[in-house]
């Protein structure tokens, strides 16, 4: 009798201990689950969000070595599933400046209305295109696997350093412009084309009325455009974000 208490005794202090690690490992993922591209999106029901969380909690804590945290870990854990889940967030914001730079430069800006986030109606079209291509090449694995490196970057229950920390999430914010250019780079030089060109015609020809010809043409270009450019900058985006998974402090 003696020997089975102590048996349970010791597989309720294990049941106890495995529950304070997927606990902890919880903290991260839900932190990161809230902003990740496509499981964190704001249409997606908050039940849905909790149901992913709690499914990448069972696939990465039986992979990772989480020691018994104290509050201060918890804590911890927290802020590091926030900081990294705000660099995946930025790439998604990339992706809308990206469109809202294109939605300035041409006039399909009220094209193709949707709902959701305030944003140009090509910010939903790209931003939802860009996700639709990321899962059909696997961001749910990729994300675990990058779920799993993270404790080797963070281990669990260290608190990032401050000025680290602030000096990569300014690289971050650099790093989201600049592929937010680089996306939109096409049609900010075809409108700088077109301007020109425009204003070269009126003034060869003042008494033409160049709005009248050249609106439905920026339209069709721009419409061509977004044929052609589209399938290739989602493409572009697509690599940087399994570029970025891959190792998100290089």
């Amino acid at each position: 009798m003696n020997d089975l208490i102590a048996v349970l005794t010791q597989l309720t202090g294990t049941a106890a201990e495995m529950w304070q690690q997927a606990f902890a490992v919880f903290l991260r993922i839900g932190a990161v689950a809230a902003l990740m591209p496509g499981f964190g999106e704001q249409s997606v029901p908050q039940r849905v969000r909790l149901g992913v969380a709690l499914a990448f909690t069972a696939v990465v804590a039986p992979s990772v070595d989480v020691p018994v945290l104290t509050l201060g870990g918890y804590g911890a854990e927290v802020v590091a599933g926030l900081a990294l889940g705000l660099g995946l967030r930025l790439l998604v914001m990339a992706l809308q400046t990206a469109a809202a730079m294109v939605a300035q430069a041409s006039s399909l800006s009220q094209l193709l209305g949707g709902a959701g986030e305030p944003q140009p109606a090509i910010g939903h079209l790209l931003t939802l295109g860009g996700i639709a291509v990321a899962m059909a090449a696997g961001l749910h694995l990729r994300l675990v696997e990058f779920l799993v490196l993270s404790y080797r970057a963070m281990p669990a229950g260290t608190l990032p350093d401050a000025g680290m920390l602030a000096e990569w999430g300014v690289a971050q914010v650099a790093h989201a412009f600049w592929l937010a250019f680089a996306l939109a780079a096409p049609f900010v030089a075809g409108s700088l084309i077109y301007n020109v060109a425009l204003g070269v015609i009126n003034r060869a020809m003042p008494q033409l009325m160049v709005a009248m010809i050249g609106a439905p043409a920026l339209s069709l270009g721009a419409m061509a455009m977004l044929a052609i450019v589209v399938p290739l900058a989602l493409a572009l985006w697509v690599a940087a974000l399994n570029g970025w998974l891959a190792d998100p402090f290089g």
